[in-house]
């Protein structure tokens, strides 16, 4: 009977500690102190961090073309400026007009 208990006190250890690691995987632990100017240019998205039951710090989550992420601090000015530069690009796509295909224009005649 005692064998039993220990080996459900134990299984039960083992989940906590799986599903503890999984609550941390989309966390940042720290800040890039700089991204070089060719970096930046491959950010597409961002989102905030906000420090909660799983996420001890503030961040900006930088998101690249490739998937690839960095995490920077959200009070550096060249995190403000590169999060405005994304907000205006994604501002100036949805005001672009959109091109017609070639079939889809007029035909003259």
């Amino acid at each position: 009977m005692q064998f039993n208990t220990l080996f459900f006190l134990l299984s039960l250890s083992c989940l906590y500690l799986a599903l503890a690691h999984e609550s941390y995987e989309d966390c940042c632990l720290k800040h890039v102190k700089e991204l070089n100017m060719n970096t930046r240019k491959h950010a597409v998205m961002y989102r905030q961090q906000e420090t909660d039951g799983a996420c001890n710090i503030p961040a900006i989550v930088f998101i690249m073309r490739k998937g690839r992420v960095f995490c920077a601090n959200p009070r550096e000015n060249w995190v403000i400026d590169l999060m405005k530069t994304i907000d205006n690009k994604a501002k100036n796509r949805k005001n672009k007009p959109s091109r017609k295909h070639h079939s889809q224009l007029p035909r003259r005649g």
